[in-house]
Order: structure tokens, then sequence, then C-alpha cells
């Protein structure tokens, strides 16, 4: 059963217009340890407000660039962190949180005394305030595609400010490796997500979406509301606006059909497998088919010429008309990654990035914190870690890390996020992970979920058993216990990968910890 985003976001102010975050202004940002929070906390710390925060989670990846700010945090929730002088002037919220507390006792503390309650992605887009905003979505991607923007936005001397929900690197932050990045220049890019109206506050005048697929069903009901979803959010930009849309996903093509009645500027970006250059009727169908009030839409096609262990050659046409097709040399991996490199270039022409400069800068881009991360080597086992929580983004990164290692035994770890989702896609899930050589389910992640009887590790792991019953497919228990199975099973030669979007980085690092020498470690 599906929730609507008021059900989810109780308790909390619907979006609005941006207004400017001010110097002294008091925020309390609650759950402020996750990747999104955390970055509202250091966007608005950085425009001069008092920020402090709590998190009954403890520390995570994202706090220690909060510690190194000076943001105040303690690890429990109170009452008093909202009612104590002097009180907050406002709340910042996750939704996983009101999701499944929405009575929290610091939330109906701010009610009692009047203080407003807004998600932090209000806070965001309040930090934005009178930039350029370029906001990033799509059901996947996002983190991948708002980090490279601004990657290359960087090394084009545009000096973004940003918030990424996955970490950024020290080089790309200029402090710790964090979720946001404060910068002098008039862009502002931020990672938009469609669940519960996440992305409602923005309003941007460059936006990506990298494409659209059924997700979150405790949300949406099936891949048109999703559809809807980015639609009715692309509807609210500026006149004007421009809109960088995959094409070459069933469901980014479907959004980009749906704006022809708009004024906005459709970018269509697409992987293609012909070479353009050899039919520029399809470019000027492309340009046709998404066509807006505002005229043709802009065409970016890309052609994978070369694929092998340390990255990819992408052949661009229409980023550089003048020049003709042009080479960029990724050093990532994946046919998903090509895809969104060319939404990346899309944007940053749109932005004012050069194209020699964008080629630049897709070319040396290293990745974000937890995609597709290689976090190092052990006994001849090497261990890659990734975000990825849905059959799509499953079945893309094991082909990625196939091209990262060829020849190696590929194991899928997989923690899944949240019994509903995974209830779901269960036999998505389980084709996905079969197209490894070995699988390993560890315990669902419950995250928002309240009704954990639908779905178990074990049956997915039984469900891909089903389909392939050449491969291992175990469910060993928790974090632990899956790390130590792991240990105890896999040998040199083999290539770790492990997923999901709740504790499950914690196998990564304590698979290696096991591992451990003799034979090393890198």
């Amino acid at each position: 059963m599906t929730r609507d985003a008021a059900s989810i976001g109780a308790g909390l102010a619907p979006a609005r217009d941006a207004r400017p975050v001010t110097a002294g202004e008091r925020i309390h940002v609650v759950g402020i340890a996750g990747a999104g929070a955390s970055a509202a906390a250091l966007l608005a710390h950085a425009a001069g407000a008092v920020v402090t925060g709590c998190d009954k989670g403890g520390p995570s990846p994202y706090t220690p660039a909060l510690e190194a700010a000076g943001v105040a945090m303690v690890w429990a929730h109170d009452a008093l962190h909202v009612s104590a002088q002097p009180h907050p002037d406002r709340l910042a919220v996750t939704k996983a949180l009101t999701a499944v507390d929405p009575d929290h006792p610091e939330l109906r503390a701010a009610h009692r005394i009047g203080i407003p309650t807004e998600p932090w992605q209000q806070i965001v887009a309040d930090a934005a305030y009178g930039r350029r905003l370029v906001a990033v979505a799509g059901t996947h991607g996002k983190s991948t595609s708002a980090g490279w923007l601004v990657h290359v936005m960087v090394a084009a001397g545009l000096d973004p400010s940003a918030f990424v929900g996955a970490l950024l690197s020290p080089a790309l932050t200029g402090g710790l490796a964090g979720t946001a990045r404060s910068g002098r220049g008039q862009a502002f890019v931020v990672e938009a997500d469609e669940y519960a109206g996440n992305f409602d506050p923005y309003r941007p005048d460059v936006a990506i979406v990298t494409g659209s697929e059924w997700d979150h069903p405790d949300v949406f009901a099936d891949g048109p509301a999703v559809v809807d979803a980015f639609v009715t959010w692309l509807r609210r930009t500026p006149r004007g606006a421009t809109v960088v849309i995959n094409v070459g996903d069933a469901g980014g093509a479907a959004v980009a059909e749906r704006l022809a009645d708009t004024d906005r500027q459709i970018v269509a970006t697409a992987l293609v497998d012909q070479p353009p250059s050899a039919s520029r009727g399809l470019i000027r169908g492309i340009a046709e088919r998404y066509a807006t009030a505002a005229g043709p839409a802009q065409v970016l096609l890309g052609r994978i010429k070369a694929s092998t262990p340390s990255g990819t050659d992408l052949e661009l046409h229409g980023l550089d008309p003048l020049a003709g097709p042009r080479i960029a040399r990724l050093s990532s991996a994946g046919r998903h990654n090509a895809a969104n490199a060319l939404g990346v270039a899309g944007a940053a022409l749109q932005v004012g990035a050069s194209p020699s400069a964008i080629l630049a800068g897709l070319g040396s881009f290293a990745g974000v914190g937890r995609r597709l991360e290689r976090k190092g080597e052990a006994r001849g086992v090497v261990v890659y870690d990734d975000y990825g929580h849905h059959p799509t983004a499953i079945r893309e990164t094991i082909a990625a890390v196939r091209q990262r290692e060829p020849g190696r035994r590929v194991w899928a770890v997989y923690e899944p996020l949240t019994f509903h989702r995974t209830a779901a896609l269960l036999e998505p899930f389980a084709a996905a992970l079969a197209t490894a050589d070995a699988v390993v389910i560890a315990d669902i992640w419950a995250g928002r979920d309240q009704d954990t009887t639908v779905a178990s590790a074990a049956g997915l792991a039984e469900a891909v058993g089903r389909l392939r019953a050449d491969i291992t497919a175990s469910a060993p228990g928790d974090i632990d216990a899956t790390a130590s199975y792991l240990a105890r099973h896999v040998v040199a030669g083999d290539a770790v990968l492990v997923m999901g979007g709740g504790q499950s980085y914690r196998i990564a690092t304590s698979l290696l910890e096991r591992l451990g020498p003799p034979g090393g470690q890198r």
C-alpha cells in the first residue's frame, strides 16, 4: 500500500519558495548524521547560521566534516533540544524520521512552541537562494552525476556550491570528505530526490533527469506514477528553464514527451550503438520528437568506442558541433556511467563550461563515495562498495565490475534496503543478482519500514537459487555474520561487490580487515 507525501512528511511544513539563510539564525537538524541532513547543516553553517544537530544513530561517515566545522551534535533525541533556551528558529528534519514517528518528541515540542519544522531539503534550497540552481534528478545515477558535474565545474573554474548525496573528495570540498561544497561561483548543484516530494523545494534553472523507473513502492504505485512526479516537479521550474533528459531511457523519454507544451528547453541525451555521424536523420528526428514551445530539442549523443579495465572511451556528438565528434576518455566503467557522462556534459554546457573543459573534467573524475568504490585488495581478493539498491542498479554495477576485473569470479553481496522494496521487486532483484557468480544476502535493513514480515534475506537468496542452481546463494545473517561468511569462502582471484543503502559499507571494510595479511592489502 502506498502513502502520499503529506503522510510521510507528517508535521513538516510544505515546500515553499527559497529565502536566504540569515546570519545568526538558529537551526537544529534532527537526524544530522544522514547524507543529506549533514549537507544541509554544513551549508547553513557556511551561510552564517548557528547550527546544532542530533541523531540517535551516532556518528556516521558524514559527521567528521561537521565536527571539523564546529557544528555541535549529540547522539540522542530530546525535547530539550527544542524547548531549552535559546530556542532554535526552525527545525530541519529528515522524512526517514517522520515516516515512522510523526509524533517524535522534538517535533511535538517545536509544534507546541510554534517553531517551524521543515524537511532538510528546504534548508539546502534556502542556502542556494539567489544562485543559479542546477538540480540532478532521476531514479538512478543522481549522486554520481551530481558529483561528476561538480568536478567538471570546479575543473572549469566555475567554483560551484553543492549538495551531493555521497561523499565528495577533499579535493572538491576543500576540507574533509563531505556531502557539501561552498563555492563563490554563481552555480549551485543539488541532488534532487523524487521520494515523497523531497525535490519539491528546488526550483532549478537547469535540471538533469537521468531516467525514470519504478522505485519506492511505498510511495509510487507503478512506473507511470514516477513519471508523473518528475513531470509535475519540472513544470514548477522557472519559465525558460533547461532540462537535460536521458531519452535513451524509456522513462526519461516519457518525461520529455510530456513537457512538449511547456517553454522548457530540452537537451536530449542518449547512448546509441550506431555511429551518430552515419545518420543526420537520427539527430534531426530526436530534435523534433522532443521539441517544446521553446523550439527543437538540442541533442547530445554518445557511443562507446572502447571498454577496458581502466575505463571507457566515449564518442560524443553535439558537444561541439563546429568541431564534430569528440572523445571523452572516462576512468569510470559501465554503460550506465557513459549515459551519466552525457547528462553531465549537457548540463555543464548550460552553465558555461567550454567543450574542452568538459572533456577534461569527464576524464579526470575519480568518482564519489560508495559508487563502485574500490575499497582495497587483500589475499588476492579485490573488494568494491556501492550504494546500489535497485535491480537495475545492481545489474549495471555487476557488469561494471566485470569490465573492471575481467576473469575474476564476481560475488554480489547485497544488504536489501527496506522490506517493502524487497517484497515488491523480489523477482527482478533475484534476476539481477543472478548475473553474478556467487550471491550473498545480508539481513534486510528496515529503514522506515514498520512491517518486517513481507520479505526476508533467505527468501531473496532462495529466489536467486531458483533462477541459477549452478551458483551459491546464501543468507548468513547480519553484517558481521556476512563478512565472516565471505572471509571463509572467498579465494584469491575473486572480486567482491558489496551493495546496499543501510550499513552494508561495513561489510566491505570488515571483510578486508578479516582477510588482512599475509598477501598484503592495498
